[in-house]
């Protein structure tokens, strides 16, 4: 081995790699060690900052197509860094079709926090038209013309509510299916 090679390479970092990040003397090095324990001391106050009172939680698809016209909605309702966001292919597809069980957990715990740290009172669930989702939990014919395809977002919303209102009984719900163009029909 040679003088410049340590023993412990790849273990940790030697003292000419601390000299080279600016930590050659202790006032350097002192500093360096200040900044991270107030880093630390910091870190229980940075996780209270995400706790509060907040209007709501949004429910909406994954479709990149979809991601402008509702943000552009949550905007319109002036709820503007008001709410959490949970995309999920689908929506509440995504979170009540058989086809997805395997995500359905995973819905509810989030829910579960965010009602925790942000009091949410409510959520907001985005549908959309022309959803791929759709056509993977229930098949083609879920989707063949605008009727068949809005009765079953329509059930898939309705189921959505009936699992809200028996896990989260105190949270209300805002339901609808968005249309290419970004207009909203809501469901209650």
């Amino acid at each position: 081995m040679s003088s410049n090679q340590s023993p412990m390479r790849g273990v940790g970092c030697t003292c000419a790699e601390l000299m080279n990040a600016g930590l050659r003397d202790r006032r350097g090095f002192l500093r360096a060690l200040a900044g991270g324990a107030m880093a630390l001391g910091l870190a229980p106050f940075a996780a209270l900052a995400a706790k509060g009172k907040y209007e709501a939680m949004l429910l909406s698809c994954i479709d990149p197509r979809f991601q402008s016209p509702v943000h552009h909605y949550m905007h319109e309702q002036t709820l503007t860094d008001q709410y959490s966001q949970f995309s999920i292919a689908g929506a509440a597809i995504g979170v009540v079709a058989p086809a997805f069980k395997e995500w359905h957990k995973t819905f509810w715990d989030n829910l579960g926090a965010s009602v925790q740290l942000h009091s949410i009172n409510r959520v907001i669930v985005i549908n959309h038209r022309d959803c791929g989702a759709a056509k993977i939990a229930y098949g083609e014919a879920a989707v063949k013309d605008r009727a068949t395809e809005t009765a079953t977002h329509q059930n898939a919303l309705a189921q959505f509510r009936q699992a809200l209102t028996e896990r989260f009984p105190a949270l209300s719900s805002v339901t609808g299916l968005m249309a290419i163009d970004g207009t909203l029909e809501t469901f209650s």
